[in-house]
């Protein structure tokens, strides 16, 4: 889940760098496939960019959807869409992101920065043999979209972007933003960047006690938090996050339990390691400046969602429109959170169809 950066009227996103030669491995591939908890949707694993990497597919035929996922979430996230869009002709894939559930966690920071994380979708089209797919992504899914579109623009025919708009370089690294705006008061980013792993140190120790209070609507009933002090030291995140007073409508216990099951496999170093990034990211992009997204594109989001902040579709638009050519439409959806294709899946797939029979 990622906050909004604003800085002289820009809506802040990394962009990233070079692409990689990727090839699948038919051993990977044929190798003993997962279980799928859900009808109609297949697991099995591939290579791409030097990781074994599991997938979710729907479909076999068809103009292909990449779906990429973001913190602290899976491939499952998805459900909706892999299903949904199966049935109307499309070949759909969502992997578990690099560090996530059962794809490779490599152990380097370094490792989880936006160019390998862009050659990532990249690789899946190599591993399925596909030339082009429509990039669909969400939270840092999103960032992962938009920058894997920057920099493979001939692999990506169009974008639909969720939760975290675009609006270009920063001039300054968030990081630095971040710090003077925060200081020593409490900021997550700011968490996942201290030393000595302590975040993913307490979401390790109790996952369903950070995921359970994050997997909530803008209007879900919560007890008091914990932990009140806005001093940075002053406690951990999950004690700051009141705990549910019971589960969302869109979100059944099954489905909690089986995300919450990822995250005792995987753990939470991984989906951290991205935010130990944004300093880097920026560091690396600095030629990318003045590059445009072309390809047509479609932001969704949750009118309540904390990461736009208020705004409006008018403002988004113009925000994106600044280094967007094709913006073909902001879908805010009212009354709706953070998690828009799982709090409100009829609404995001219609808006989600519209845009892809116009292609």
């Amino acid at each position: 889940m990622l906050a909004k950066i604003v800085q002289k009227g820009t809506v802040w996103s990394a962009a990233c760098l070079i692409a990689i030669t990727l090839f699948p491995s038919s051993a990977q591939e044929n190798a003993a496939m997962p279980t799928s908890p859900v009808a109609g949707i297949n697991l099995r694993f591939i290579e791409s960019n030097g990781l074994r990497m599991r997938i979710a597919e729907a479909g076999d035929a068809g103009p292909l959807l990449l779906l990429a996922h973001g913190w602290p979430e899976s491939w499952y996230n998805w459900r909706h869409q892999l299903t949904f869009f199966a049935a109307q002709g499309f070949r759909v894939v969502a992997p578990d992101m690099r560090g996530y559930g059962e794809t490779d966690a490599p152990p380097d920071v370094e490792d989880y920065d936006i160019v390998e994380l862009a050659a990532d979708m990249v690789g899946i089209l190599d591993a399925l043999g596909e030339e082009q797919a429509v990039m669909v992504g969400h939270d840092w899914g999103a960032l992962v979209a938009w920058n894997a579109v920057l920099m493979h623009p001939e692999r990506f025919s169009a974008l639909i972007a969720m939760s975290v708009p675009y609006g270009g370089r920063a001039p300054r690294s968030p990081m630095d933003s971040w710090r003077e705006a925060f200081g020593d008061n409490f900021y997550y980013i700011l968490y996942h960047n201290e030393a000595g792993g302590v975040a993913e140190a307490e979401y390790d120790a109790d996952p369903r006690g950070l995921l359970s209070r994050l997997y909530l609507s803008p209007d879900s009933p919560r007890e008091a938090p914990t932990i009140t002090d806005r001093a940075r030291a002053a406690g951990g995140w999950i004690g700051r996050l009141g705990a549910p007073e019971g589960l969302p409508s869109w979100l059944q216990q099954e489905d909690l339990d089986y995300v919450v099951n990822q995250f005792e496999l995987a753990g939470f170093r991984g989906g951290v390691n991205y935010y130990r990034n944004f300093h880097r990211n920026w560091e690396i992009t600095e030629h990318l400046q003045q590059t445009r997204i072309q390809v047509p594109t479609l932001f969704i989001a949750g009118e309540s969602d904390v990461v736009i902040a208020g705004a409006t579709a008018d403002a988004l638009t113009a925000s994106m429109g600044r280094v967007v050519d094709d913006l073909r439409g902001v879908e805010l959806v009212p009354g709706i959170g953070h998690w828009v294709q799982q709090e409100a899946p009829e609404r995001t797939n219609a808006a989600m169809l519209e845009f892809l029979r116009g292609l």
